[in-house]
């Protein structure tokens, strides 16, 4: 499935987040944002799991199971974007508010994670098995009635779904504006991971198409309406004035945001991404970087691009198509494009009406994300 979650492969500790895996490129400000929101986070859940679990210790298990994956590690870009927005905008960057939305953004993010891995069949995230995988497990080893895959893929459903709520749970004092941009947001997201299973299996090769793709299923999410969410919960009486320009700056930069990922998941070092190399290859992920190496290949290459999409694709096979796609040029020219959104986006800053600090915040952020290697 298409949403982005390129962490290093980590262990959860047990009171709270692993911030380890942080980069050391990352601003230091995302350390220190991080930080505000695993807390938020690690306070709610906790409160959650002991409430249901004192009702029914089986109840437990589900918080437990956000709690695994959303406290096992991650950048938090999406609550660092929500926060310069909100500063950037005059909100106080010691204050509360947006730091629970920061930490709806990534129960949110979970939510689509946790079906995206139901989605994928996939046996592992960050490292760990997957909450199918292991409630599959559980059905096995008791022998309970039914099949086990459906129990597995069920119960992560519910758990997605449970994460779901929790966001808006944290959103619910948002003002009606902000709650316009946050259910938004869940629509974009939702049509984005349409578009990307819809691609995958129609084996979209179309650079206009993949791009589309790219922009709904995490570009937006990620960067555009965390900002706007920001700025309109510290100033909704400005969202005309300021949405506008963190637009210019947040659609370009999400674009290259989800790029790079892509790239990643076609050459990423599974060590370091804690994905499968070629991962994104085995599973025929419509990208700019594949649309663009079709374009541009030989038919002999276009052969070996068709391999893209087998789930049996060996190591060796995954390392001619990712030849094929350095050899036509088409990781070179998505390179070369990647950098230009990123200007583009910097340079949209010398006309937003945001604070200093924001801007100078922002500039940072970019580099990282459209130049990160996690």
């Amino acid at each position: 499935m298409a949403t982005e979650d390129s962490e290093h492969e980590t262990t959860p500790s047990e009171g709270g987040s692993n911030l380890g895996i942080m980069p050391a490129s990352a601003p230091p400000s995302l350390l220190r944002l991080a930080q505000r929101v695993d807390a938020r986070l690690d306070e709610f859940l906790a409160a959650e799991r002991d409430r249901w679990a004192g009702f029914d210790d089986s109840l437990g298990h589900p918080i437990d199971e956000i709690r695994r994956l959303v406290l096992s590690g991650g950048k938090r870009l999406r609550p660092a974007f929500c926060h310069w927005g909100y500063v950037g905008a005059g909100g106080g960057d010691s204050d509360q508010i947006d730091i629970d939305a920061g930490a709806a953004f990534e129960l949110m993010h979970a939510f689509a994670l946790f079906h995206d891995d139901v989605m994928d069949d996939a046996d592992s995230r960050r490292g760990q098995p997957t909450t199918h995988t292991l409630s599959a497990q559980e059905h096995a080893r008791n022998g309970w009635d039914g099949e086990s895959r459906r129990f597995g893929e069920g119960v992560a459903i519910l758990v997605g779904d449970l994460a779901f709520v929790y966001a808006d749970q944290l959103l619910e004092e948002a003002s009606p504006a902000a709650a316009r941009i946050w259910n938004e947001l869940r629509i974009e997201l939702n049509i984005g991971q349409y578009l990307d299973i819809l691609g995958g299996v129609s084996r979209t090769r179309d650079i206009a198409a993949s791009e589309r793709i790219c922009r709904y299923k995490s570009g937006k999410y990620t960067i555009e309406r965390p900002l706007h969410l920001g700025a309109v919960l510290a100033a909704p009486d400005r969202a005309d004035e300021l949405l506008p320009h963190l637009s210019n700056y947040g659609l370009p930069l999400g674009d290259a945001f989800q790029m790079r990922d892509d790239v990643m998941g076609a050459f990423g070092d599974e060590a370091v991404t804690g994905k499968p190399v070629g991962g994104d290859l085995i599973e025929g992920k419509p990208t700019p970087l594949l649309a663009r190496a079709t374009r541009l290949a030989t038919d002999a290459q276009r052969d070996v691009l068709e391999l893209v999409g087998d789930p049996d694709m060996s190591p060796e096979t995954v390392a001619r198509v990712q030849q094929v796609i350095v050899d036509t040029g088409g990781l070179a020219e998505l390179e070369a494009h990647i950098s230009e959104l990123t200007e583009s986006a910097v340079a949209s800053l010398d006309q937003a009406p945001i604070t200093d600090a924001a801007k100078a915040e922002l500039t940072l952020l970019a580099e990282f994300v459209s130049q990160r290697t996690v």
